[in-house]
């Protein structure tokens, strides 16, 4: 029997237009979801929609179906602008033009506010003035909310612009019925202003302050919002800015300039001082410092030579340096830090989905309760003004913005400072659990330790050559040797003594098992295995060697033992600083390795980590993860390399550094860029500080609508102070969510060890 073909599911992002809260959110997610197999995340703060569907609806089905919806919908545009073209003009387009709409209006509702709320600038006809200012107000510059209205009740849904327009059309239609009919127009008439809706004795109540001070409000509200929504993406933008246009290409000896778009894997290009490097690459020629801090949030430049790795949209604060291009386009780390940057902020959190169900029924929820409190005044024969006055402070104060953007504004802030400082948070359910985690199982090579043979420590003889002198010979001997502990001793000697080359070596050889010797400058030089007969100062440190499980060797010169030198893989200066956050986190540290017991606990012992399991196989980790988890635990795992990804999967939360290997990477939920463990308590508390800013959000957006709405229906809002409030209550989770920007991680004091 033959299986059933598996339908291939695909993700498109479109850009909607069109939403002004989280009912439009709301609307646009279930309208996708009633495709045959397509599900949509909506994020309010970027517009954009994140669809998942069967490759056999096609995108152009998607667009069709967010236009049926009421909103418009573009696909992406292609990543290779035309020549000349700007991805940013029409955005600025529509921002001066809001600005002028918000200037234009500010010019005419002014008048009459102020007219309204000073009696004794009251002149003669007045109210006259007024209502021909504000004509034009609750027309032309309410334009877009009544248009937005209609379209809503064309698709028999309601959104936020649904309640302003209805306020703005009920307080402009009564002033005009006063004006005209309730004896509001008569010559030398005067209005008292109170903040609680009143009338004035025999004569009907205008409300023009009102029909413009709500208009004006909301909008100036909206684009202070736009603006400060602007803010929360600054950090993704500046990493697109980071990209190279040009690049010059040196092939056969001649440079040429080319678009970075056509720039292939294997070509060496120029990077001259100041400039950026323009992909992902390794130097051939040349030597210098890169400045790394704006892409992996790495604080000091780090030097490069031929060999070295460097990574695109680094700086180059050094010399000239020629790059073979190793990956280009979408297969950068930049690029890939830009991609899961966006698809974090394009996910929801689960208090975010329990906002946007109640933003689905609140807008009609709202709408009746206007027409309630309408009916109860006028049933309980309250004055007609007073009625209205209420129903239109209802329909103005009842606010779902606040809902819609509690979260995606506050995820994209705190996403985009995660990416400066080097973290990389794949989306809101990871930061969810990095909130929640007090485990965390860690890798041991390459990801507490440096994940190569370095040397650990040198121990001289009191007396002898001295140190720079003994690490210059040992060093130069070495140079004929391939052995990994060999090159350890050669880099180490080079940084040691950095002003003057190692000598050369003659009469080299080596003995398998054993060690190295040759002659250096006349001498003969040694490196070999240690014996029993050391010198004491050599002898106390080969015990230290040996308990840390770190390889001596013995540094010989014209046969005299002159120096002891410990060669391993080298705990990370970070790793100290993050093991001891973790804890004051309140995060217990497991150390599992598929390395040898004594080097496991070596490393353990100096971190001061109590739980320890050596020579782990890859399911053995992943067993470990699952006993843990069974526990009650929130388990997360650290990790870097192949053996790492059943783990990393199976934990509550994977989290890669970012020197380690795709496998690993792609298992992950949190990606440490840098390759420095430090950062993950920068992540945890990170995390904390974010989803305590959308429970902040939450509350507030729920809080403000619980206790403004209940005072409108009682007829104690003033309706042009309902809009005043309603836009504040906006931009205050807006700006709350901003000071994520500027978080700062707490750096504490440097251990001793």
């Amino acid at each position: 029997m033959s299986a059933e073909p598996v339908a291939v599911v695909v993700t498109t992002d479109l850009t909607v237009g069109g939403m002004t809260c989280a009912a439009c959110v709301n609307r646009v997610e279930k309208k996708l979801a009633k495709l045959d197999g397509v599900t949509a995340t909506v994020n309010l703060a970027t517009g954009r929609a994140r669809v998942s569907h069967p490759a056999h609806v096609p995108p152009e089905e998607l667009v069709a179906t967010v236009e049926k919806a009421g909103y418009t919908a573009t696909l992406p545009a292609p990543p290779e602008q035309p020549e000349g073209g700007d991805e940013d003009e029409p955005e600025s387009v529509d921002a001066r033009q809001e600005r002028e709409r918000l200037t234009i209006t500010a010019l005419l509702a002014v008048p009459v506010l102020v007219l309204s709320m000073v009696p004794a600038w009251q002149f003669r006809n007045w109210q006259w003035l007024c209502f021909v200012l504000a004509a034009p107000v609750a027309v032309w510059s309410s334009w877009p909310f009544h248009v937005r209205a209609l379209r809503g009740l064309r698709h028999s849904t309601a959104t936020m612009d649904t309640l302003v327009s209805l306020g703005v059309l009920a307080s402009f239609s009564w002033s005009a019925y006063a004006l005209f009919l309730g004896g509001a127009g008569e010559p030398g008439m005067q209005m008292p202003f109170s903040l609680l809706p009143s009338a004035s004795e025999g004569t009907a109540h205008i409300y023009l302050e009102a029909a413009v001070g709500v208009p004006l409000f909301v909008l100036a509200g909206r684009f202070l919002e736009a603006r400060a929504r602007h803010g929360t993406g600054a950090a993704l933008r500046s990493l697109a800015q980071l990209a190279a246009k040009e690049v010059s290409v040196r092939e056969g000896g001649t440079e040429r300039l080319v678009p970075v778009e056509q720039l292939r894997t294997g070509h060496v290009f120029v990077v001259r001082p100041g400039e950026r490097v323009a992909t992902d690459g390794e130097v051939t020629e040349g030597s210098s410092a890169v400045d790394l801090s704006l892409v992996t949030g790495e604080s000091e430049p780090v030097e490069v030579g031929p060999g070295s790795a460097v990574v695109g949209g680094a700086l180059n604060a050094g010399g000239l340096l020629l790059v073979r291009a190793t990956a280009v386009g979408a297969d950068t780390q930049l690029a890939r830090i830009t991609q899961l940057v966006t698809e974090a902020q394009a996910g929801k959190a689960r208090a975010q989905r329990l906002a946007d169900a109640v933003a689905g029924v609140f807008v009609p929820v709202v709408l009746a309760l206007a027409v309630t409190v309408l009916g109860f005044w006028l049933g309980a024969g309250a004055d007609p003004q007073a009625a209205v006055t209420a129903c239109v402070a209802v329909l103005v104060v009842a606010c779902p913005c606040a809902l819609g953007l509690a979260t995606p504004t506050a995820l994209m802030a705190a996403t985009g400072r995660g990416a400066q400082l080097g973290v990389l948070v794949g989306g809101p359910q990871a930061l969810e659990s990095l909130q929640h985690i007090d485990t965390v199982v860690l890798d041991k090579t390459g990801t507490l330790t440096s994940g190569h043979m370095s040397v650990a420590r040198v121990t001289v003889v009191p007396g002898g050559l001295g140190r720079e002198a003994v690490l210059r010979l040992a060093g130069a001997v070495e140079q004929g040797s391939e052995h990994p502990l060999g090159r350890a001793i050669v880099s180490y000697g080079q940084r040691a003594v950095p002003e003057r080359p190692l000598p050369d070596v003659g009469e080299f050889g080596a003995e398998a098992g054993r060690g190295v010797r040759g002659r250096v400058e006349g001498r003969l030089v040694e490196v070999l295995a240690p014996d029993d007969e050391l010198p004491p100062a050599l002898a106390d440190a080969l015990s230290v060697a040996e308990a840390a499980a770190y390889t001596p060797v013995v540094v010989l010169v014209d046969g005299v033992p002159e120096a002891l030198i410990e060669i391993g893989d080298v705990v990370r200066p970070g790793s100290y600083r993050a093991v001891d956050r973790l804890r004051r986190l309140g995060v217990r540290p497991v150390l599992a390795t598929g390395d040898r017991e004594a080097p496991a606990r070596a490393v353990a012992s100096a971190l001061g980590i109590e739980e320890v399991h050596a020579r782990c196989t890859p399911e053995e980790k992943a067993a470990l993860v699952r006993e843990l988890r069974e526990e009650g635990l929130r388990v997360a795992v650290v990790g870097d390399g192949v053996n790492d990804a059943a783990a990393l999967a199976g934990a509550d939360l994977g989290i890669a550094m970012g020197s380690g290997t795709d496998a690993a990477i792609g298992a992950a939920d949190v990606t440490l860029v840098r390759g420095d463990i430090e950062a993950l308590g920068d992540a945890v508390r990170l995390a904390r500080r974010t989803l305590g800013t959308i429970r902040v959000n939450l509350l507030w957006a729920f809080g403000y609508n619980a206790v403004t709405v209940p005072l409108a229906m009682v007829g104690l809002l003033n309706p042009m102070v309902a809009a005043a409030a309603m836009s504040v209550s906006s931009l205050l989770v807006v700006g709350n969510s901003l000071r994520l920007r500027a978080w700062q991680p707490t750096r504490t004091r440097s251990l001793t060890r």
